[in-house]
């Protein structure tokens, strides 16, 4: 095949960090989703698109991952790069060295710097620093690669994303924050609903507002999931105890009976509604099992869509 008909991205996003989806437009989130499109029709047809031949990412994994690192990792590969897993046990940053000194070795080794790590403060520090793109594969604030992965599957399986609903139900964490702003540069209106208490972060919530407004689309905060879900396309739950909240399980079951997603709650949505879940799953907890294992639920095909959105971002940045 020639070189010429391999899917391409546009350059226009070269050595950029992706720490959050506010840094984005909703023009350049387009050019993603249809790059993501385009790569994973070519994995399907077994094609071979060499667009990262001889590059290297590494990735700081500062907490557990499946979705993440086998994505990135098996992207790099399939894209004809190499990714290296690094820990913090295996690196002198696990030993106190300065997140500027790591930034700045890394640079002058890999192309792209990826990071899970649970302060997003240690992501911006790291972009602050270094010379290659930084990638912010999951903190406390922000999951934007997910984020991206659901709006393709969302278009995947609704077509025109413009005044789709989008229901979060849950927690008002990291994967909520993202997950908003993806929809309102998306151009979808969009509700969440939490417990008391567990609202998103008010700074983050302050910019989600500001993007909703400027994209003109909806936005609703309640303490009702029936209110949230009416007439959605779309619910969207996560855990109720993240990462680094594990030791609140108990109490977070109590604050958070009635809402979970089942099927009373799921009538309130449109009839083909889809669910979405970014995995891990607790079955019996935030989603019951004829849900998340029934007709309506698309958690399998959002995951894989972490490869496909992947292999674009990091075509896209890297030069």
């Amino acid at each position: 095949m020639d070189d010429n008909t391999f899917a391409q991205p546009s350059g226009e996003l070269k050595n950029r960090d992706v720490l959050t989806l506010l840094d984005f437009t909703a023009e350049e989130i387009q050019m993603l989703l249809d790059l993501s499109e385009k790569l994973k029709q070519e994995q399907k047809q077994n094609i071979k698109n060499p667009l990262l031949q001889g590059k290297s990412l590494g990735m700081i994994f500062e907490n557990a991952s499946t979705r993440t690192r086998v994505s990135f990792e098996t992207g790099m590969t399939q894209l004809g790069g190499h990714a290296l897993f690094l820990s913090p046990r295996d690196m002198q940053i696990g030993r106190g060295e300065p997140i500027q000194d790591t930034a700045n070795v890394l640079s002058r080794y890999v192309d792209a710097i990826m990071i899970r790590t649970n302060s997003h403060e240690t992501v911006e520090e790291l972009a602050t620093h270094a010379d290659v793109p930084v990638i912010n594969a999951l903190t406390d604030l922000y999951h934007p690669c997910q984020a991206l992965a659901d709006i393709l599957t969302i278009k995947e399986h609704k077509g025109q994303l413009n005044g789709r609903k989008a229901a979060f139900v849950g927690d008002g964490n990291n994967v909520a924050h993202s997950f908003l702003i993806a929809c309102a540069k998306a151009g979808m209106n969009a509700s969440i609903a939490v417990p008391k208490g567990y609202e998103p972060s008010d700074k983050v919530w302050q910019e989600i507002k500001r993007t909703a407004e400027n994209n003109k689309t909806s936005l609703d905060l309640t303490h009702s999931p029936q209110e949230a879900v009416q007439d959605a396309d779309v619910i969207y739950t996560d855990v109720w105890a993240s990462m680094g909240f594990e030791e609140e399980q108990s109490k977070r079951e109590e604050a958070f009976s009635g809402f979970q997603i089942d099927k009373s709650l799921c009538s309130y949505a449109k009839p083909d509604f889809i669910f979405m879940h970014c995995l891990p799953a607790h079955r019996g907890e935030e989603v019951a099992e004829e849900i998340i294992d029934g007709a309506h639920s698309v958690v399998y095909d959002e995951a894989e869509n972490r490869l496909h959105m992947q292999k674009a971002i990091l075509a896209s940045v890297i030069e």
